[in-house]
C-alpha cells in the first residue's frame, strides 16, 4: 500500500516536473557513467558477433558416403533420397526438400564428395541456455508452492509431529548453503535413487530433475515461512466466525482464510521466486545446461566476455522482470 497523503497539502505540477527531471537526470547520469566506464576498457567490442549465438544459422555440405553410381534421385514428402549404387549395394540418402544438389542422375560420385548443400537453422547456446532456466524456474516453482503451502500448515498444526517436523524441515534447509543441497542430492541421494531406478530396470535419472528437486525443496522452506506468516496475519475473529457458521476447520481454512492470506503474501513471494531464477545458475555444477553455464562455454570459445556476461544479466533481467509484471497481475486481479 502507498504512503497515505490525504493529510498533506496537495502538490502542485511543478513538484511532479521537478522530482520526474530528478529520476531522468539520474538515469542518463547512470547511462553516461557506463559509457565513459566501458570506453575507458582496453577492450574491443564485438556485438555483432553476438546474434549467432541466439539463432544459428549455417550451411551444411553434404558429402558422399560411398562410391558410385547415383542411380536414383526421387522427392519424397519435402525430402530429396539420393540412391548411389555400388558393388551390388544401394546407398540411400535422405535431404531435407531445399537441398541444392551439386550431381545430377547418372553421375559418378567418389567417397567424400561433395554432393549436395543445405541451410540449416536452429535455436543457438544461450537460447537454448535460458529455455533450460526457465523450464527448471517454473518447476521448482510449482513444487516449491506446493510443498512450501502444506509445510506452512503443518507448521501451525496442533499435532506436535507434523509441526516439530516443518519446523526441523525449515530450519535445516534454511541454514544451510544452496550449492551444498545441490551436491548432495546430485552426489549422493542421486547415486542412491540411480541404483535403485537402474536395479528395477530404469534408466538413471537426468540431473536436471536433481537440480528441481534441490530448487524445489530449497525454496519450499521458504514458502512455507511466508504462507504461515499470511495466514497468521489474518485475525482470529475471521476462524472463530467461520467456524460458528458451521463450517469445519479445512473449510475455514480453504474458503475464508487462505484466500485472505494469499493476497498479503504475493508480493513476497514475488520476491522468492526471483531470487529462485537467479539461483538456478548455481545448477552448472551438476552439467545442466542453463543459461550461465551455456554463457560459460560460449565465453571460453569465443573469448568475449564483456559482451556475453553483460548478455546473460540482460537474459536473467527479463525472466525476472516478466515474472514480477505477472505477480503484479496476480496481485491487480486478487484485489479486485
Amino acid at each position: 500500500m502507498s504512503r497515505y497523503v490525504g493529510l498533506d497539502r496537495p502538490k502542485g505540477p511543478g513538484y511532479f516536473l521537478f522530482w520526474k527531471a530528478v529520476f531522468v537526470a539520474m538515469l542518463l547520469g547512470f547511462i553516461s557513467f557506463v559509457y565513459y566506464a566501458s570506453s575507458a576498457v582496453e577492450y574491443v567490442w564485438r556485438w555483432e558477433r553476438v546474434p549467432q549465438y541466439f539463432w544459428l544459422k549455417e550451411d551444411v555440405d553434404v558429402r558422399a558416403e560411398a562410391e558410385g553410381e547415383l542411380v536414383a534421385v526421387r522427392k519424397e514428402a519435402g525430402a530429396v533420397v539420393l540412391v548411389i549404387a555400388s558393388a551390388g549395394h544401394e546407398y540411400v540418402r535422405s535431404l531435407p526438400g531445399d537441398s541444392e544438389l551439386r550431381v545430377a542422375q547418372g553421375d559418378y560420385v567418389y567417397m567424400g564428395d561433395s554432393i549436395a548443400e543445405y541451410h540449416h537453422s536452429k535455436p543457438g547456446v544461450l537460447l537454448e541456455g535460458m529455455w533450460i532456466t526457465l523450464k527448471v524456474s517454473m518447476l521448482a516453482i510449482v513444487f516449491g508452492i506446493v510443498l512450501g503451502v502444506a509445510t506452512g500448515l503443518c507448521r501451525i498444526s496442533v499435532n506436535p509431529a507434523l509441526r516439530w517436523t516443518a519446523i526441523v524441515y525449515i530450519e535445516l534447509i534454511r541454514g544451510s548453503p544452496l550449492l551444498v543441497q545441490i551436491f548432495l542430492w546430485y552426489f549422493v541421494a542421486g547415486t542412491l535413487i540411480n541404483g535403485i531406478l537402474q536395479s528395477v530396470g530404469l534408466g538413471a535419472m537426468p540431473p536436471l530433475w536433481y537440480g528441481v528437486m534441490a530448487l524445489a525443496i530449497f525454496t519450499g522452506a521458504y514458502v512455507a515461512e511466508i504462507v504461515r506468516a499470511g495466514i497468521q496475519s489474518v485475525h482470529r475473529g475471521q476462524m472463530e466466525a467461520a467456524r460458528s457458521l458451521g463450517l469445519g476447520y479445512g473449510q475455514a481454512m480453504r474458503r475464508i482464510i487462505l484466500p485472505q492470506a494469499f493476497r498479503r503474501i504475493l508480493p513476497p513471494l514475488a520476491g522468492q521466486f526471483i531470487s529462485l531464477v537467479k539461483d538456478s545458475s548455481l545448477l552448472g555444477v551438476i552439467a545442466v545446461r542453463e543459461l550461465t553455464k551455456s554463457t560459460r562455454e560460449v565465453v571460453s570459445s569465443s573469448l568475449q566476455p564483456f559482451e556475453l556476461w553483460i548478455l546473460c544479466a540482460v537474459l536473467y533481467l527479463v525472466l525476472t522482470f516478466t515474472l514480477s509484471l505477472l505477480i503484479q497481475q496476480l496481485e491487480r486481479r486478487a484485489l479486485r
